[in-house]
């Protein structure tokens, strides 16, 4: 007699009805969206609606190669990033799902003396600060990545690295996913295919949004869009100072397990990592062109090959399975834009995240929420509001930002 077993396969997130009016509208449905969402149910506000022109996780958050760290130079950048990874170390145990985040660690080399003097002053911030970064030198180098070529054969040496163990990577969808569902179990109302064409004001204030699915009034709209935040903001009047460039990818065959570090060349503008799967991710800068390009090319294809190679001669034979190109908003100092716009009550900005937003993503959406919930801007975003631009106290995070990841 044979015994059949029935599974029951439970929706991710509700599909639940547009309503007319919310207290809070989110545009965008990625990781930054949906972990405001998440944050905002847990101090009790439910009643908000996430909107995106496409599906879940399909814009930024799906076209990264979602490396985390927070190894940045600035008092305040490291100080933000530092309190993102400690949310993603315990996101899975909150959330009651598996975002396999691995802290396998993370390597940023140099090639040039001025380079090791940059990772020095790297180095001594993250530690006044408590995070766990060091410089460490090629025999040490060798020890942690046998693979990694560390002679005197390259044009560009290897002479040091900034060794930064808890960094690693982490699932993009799973993270996606789980605070959709996190969300959408306290109520949140998630609305994929609901493309925001318009948010509108009166008196000095936000009072909603306007969609292909019809008007929705709001207290509060929340920008987190990515690669669109300048034409989102636009629609509400608001002129961010930004530029949109794209930025590729590619991922190779899958591959024994030889490479357990994130590895990043400054001056080779390339990083490498290999995935649980086996395959290696490798990508490089953004392209020096504004676009909304999602077009990979030739050029990113024979830079990036040619620069790895450098770093690991042993995958010269290794073939290259696909690539793929996301858009990035870059602002002036390269740090993001975050917190309520200066003469426009309601209207809150979580955007400009460049190649970084995914890192960001937790604690990106707790401090909006509190924000919101509070009606005061939380101390560790002050720095990163729109008016900064306007009074020259930029957070310039070019130093740390200068190879994507």
């Amino acid at each position: 007699m044979k015994t059949w077993q029935v599974f029951r396969h439970e929706r991710m997130w509700t599909t639940r009805p547009l309503k007319p009016r919310y207290h809070v509208v989110i545009v965008g449905a990625g990781v930054h969206g949906l972990a405001t969402a998440y944050y905002l149910s847990k101090l009790g506000i439910t009643d908000v609606a996430v909107l995106d022109k496409g599906y879940l996780g399909g814009g930024a958050s799906g076209r990264n190669t979602a490396i985390i760290r927070s190894n940045y130079r600035t008092p305040e950048g490291v100080a933000f990033y530092d309190q993102s990874v400690k949310l993603y170390e315990g996101l899975s145990r909150e959330i009651g799902y598996n975002v396999l985040f691995s802290q396998q660690g993370h390597l940023t080399l140099a090639h040039s003396d001025s380079a090791v003097n940059g990772l020095r002053v790297r180095a001594e911030v993250n530690q006044m600060l408590g995070v766990d970064s060091r410089i460490i030198y090629p025999e040490e180098i060798k020890r942690l990545v046998p693979a990694l070529d560390v002679t005197d054969r390259p044009r560009y040496p290897i002479q040091a690295a900034l060794l930064h163990p808890p960094g690693g990577i982490i699932r993009h969808d799973a993270v996606v996913w789980g605070y959709a569902r996190g969300a959408d179990r306290a109520g949140v109302g998630i609305h994929p295919f609901t493309e925001v064409t318009r948010v509108t004001r009166e008196n000095g204030r936000v009072t909603g949004v306007e969609t292909s699915r019809g008007v929705v009034k709001a207290d509060w709209v929340v920008n987190t869009t990515a690669g669109w935040a300048s034409t989102v903001a636009a629609m509400g009047g608001v002129r961010l100072p930004i530029t949109t460039h794209p930025l590729q990818a590619l991922v190779t065959e899958p591959l024994k397990p030889f490479l357990d570090k994130v590895i990043v060349s400054s001056n080779l503008h390339v990083y490498v990592n290999q995935t649980d799967r086996g395959e290696l991710v490798i990508g490089s800068e953004i392209d020096p062109y504004t676009s909304y390009s999602n077009r990979s090319t030739l050029q990113f294809l024979e830079s990036s090959a040619r620069h790895t190679l450098e770093l690991f001669p042993c995958l010269k034979e290794v073939r290259v399975l696909r690539q793929w190109a996301g858009i990035c908003d870059m602002t002036p100092d390269f740090s993001p834009i975050i917190g309520e716009v200066p003469g426009v009550k309601g209207f809150v900005m979580d955007v400009g995240w460049g190649t970084y937003g995914f890192k960001a993503g937790p604690i990106a959406g707790k401090m909006v929420a509190e924000l919101i919930a509070t009606n005061q801007p939380p101390p560790l975003i002050q720095p990163f509001g729109l008016e900064r631009f306007l009074t020259g106290r930029l957070v310039g995070e070019k130093a740390a930002a200068a190879v994507s990841h």
